[in-house]
């Protein structure tokens, strides 16, 4: 039984030995180790023997990183104005046993610490300073705390402003500032914005000028070339106008003499359109023409002369001018497109081409003109009933004009040729008999009318 309870007391202190001589660290704290009261090691997580009632675990201190909050801190600025500051402060122990044996508690320490510093770097700084001067405020302290808790085996990480409240009027007159300054720079930046605006606005203006102008100005240059382009066009078609005229009007006299020559006309036929003409000579308002009597037959005989010549017998003969060839072809045929050589400008060519379809078109004679007696006396031949009767045949006047070379009134070349003379009925070149409405004197116009004169 002795026995027995020895043996149960036996394993009682085997066990308690065991006990004492084993101690298990968790991962992120370290124990501080004294052997007889006196600090032999410190020891980090994992197994740890220890000398049984001899060594013993002092203390477990947390090794990881810790934050720390403070309350709020009341601190004069520079211009005497107390504000409250909250302070954040992350440290790390690295040393346990520094923490455990240089400073009784090394969080009240910190916190003195951080609350000198935060008085003697604010106070020598304005409320406008400390309010915008956190991070130099940050560093600072961080720097002071880290110096003064190196000998506690602590690392300061970092150190944080929670907050910073001025008094309640300051706050209030700090709100009206802030809002005085909002305004003042959005009244700034709208007037600078409006400035920005105007300087925008008048140089898109004066480009806008600047492109109207020179845009006019070539417009102007352009309507200016076209102007002078226009004016040099109308010159040259002026002048080439005048130029077709003018060859024109030549090659129409040209072609109206060679007509002339071309259809061999006598004395006769001159005369009677001189005598045709007399009475609408007569007829005008503007021409008022006296020819006495006895001068109508010297008229003629000068007339005679001027047209022929006297042959051997004393009497005036006409002798149609030999008709050369070149003649002939200027009389029978003529295109107006030869004048000119049209293939130079296609406006002259279509001119010239519809002048030459008006040519070509034929025209009846109006009364009065100039007949081929040739023609008229192949129509008489044909048509002896219809021919006129001779100017005045009725009235023909008993008064001699006075006789020329050429016969009766010298008319006819030779008397008796077979050549009708002017006064008979049914000549070739008689004029109209006098109407009833119309009558006539002796001398073929109206008897109101006063005789013609040369």
């Amino acid at each position: 039984m002795v026995g027995t309870i020895l043996l149960l007391v036996v394993l009682i202190f085997v066990a308690i030995v065991v006990v004492k001589s084993i101690a298990l660290i968790p991962q992120g704290e370290a124990a501080v180790i004294e052997r007889l009261g006196r600090y032999t090691r410190t020891v980090s997580g994992g197994l740890t023997f220890l000398v049984p009632f001899i060594d013993r675990v002092r203390t477990r201190i947390d090794t990881r990183e810790r934050v720390v909050s403070f309350p709020p801190q009341a601190v004069i600025t520079q211009d005497n104005l107390t504000v409250a500051i909250d302070i954040v402060v992350t440290y790390q122990i690295n040393e346990p046993e520094k923490a455990i044996y240089g400073v009784d508690n090394y969080i009240i320490g910190v916190e003195q610490i951080s609350v000198a510093t935060l008085r003697d770097v604010v106070g020598g700084m304005t409320l406008e300073e400390t309010l915008t001067s956190r991070e130099v405020i940050n560093r600072r302290l961080r720097g002071e705390l880290d110096a003064a808790t190196t000998k506690w085996g602590l690392r300061i990480s970092r150190v944080e402003l929670k907050a910073i409240d001025p008094p309640a009027s300051i706050q209030q007159s700090m709100e009206m500032q802030m809002k005085a300054d909002r305004e003042k720079r959005a009244t700034i930046l709208t007037a600078e914005g409006r400035r920005e605006s105007d300087i925008k606005t008048a140089e898109g203006e004066k480009q806008a000028r600047i492109l109207s102008a020179e845009g006019e100005k070539h417009a102007t240059i352009l309507r200016a070339e076209a102007e002078r382009h226009a004016t040099i066009l109308k010159a040259e078609g002026e002048r080439a106008a005048k130029y077709l005229q003018a060859q024109g009007e030549a090659r129409a006299i040209q072609k109206v003499n060679a007509a002339i020559k071309a259809s061999g006309l006598t004395p006769e036929v001159l005369a009677f359109q001189y005598l045709d003409k007399l009475p609408k000579m007569a007829e005008g308002q503007a021409s008022t023409m006296w020819m006495i009597p006895s001068q109508f037959g010297d008229s003629l005989e000068q007339f005679a002369k001027a047209m022929a010549k006297k042959d051997d017998e004393g009497v005036f003969r006409y002798e149609a001018s030999e008709v050369s060839s070149e003649t002939k072809e200027w009389a029978e045929a003529d295109d107006p497109a030869d004048w000119f050589n049209t293939k130079s400008d296609p406006a002259i060519a279509a001119a010239v081409a519809a002048a030459n379809a008006v040519a070509q078109k034929p025209v009846d004679p109006e009364p009065g003109e100039m007949i081929n007696p040739r023609r008229k006396n192949r129509r008489r031949e044909e048509d002896p009933e219809g021919s006129t009767p001779a100017l005045g045949a009725a009235q023909q006047p008993e008064t001699d004009y006075g006789q020329s070379d050429f016969g009766q009134a010298g008319l006819t070349p030779e008397a008796g040729a077979g050549s009708p003379a002017a006064g008979t009925q049914n000549g070739p070149y008689s004029n109209p008999a006098p109407t009833n409405e119309s009558p006539q004197s002796e001398w073929g116009v109206n008897p109101d009318q006063q005789p013609p004169r040369l």
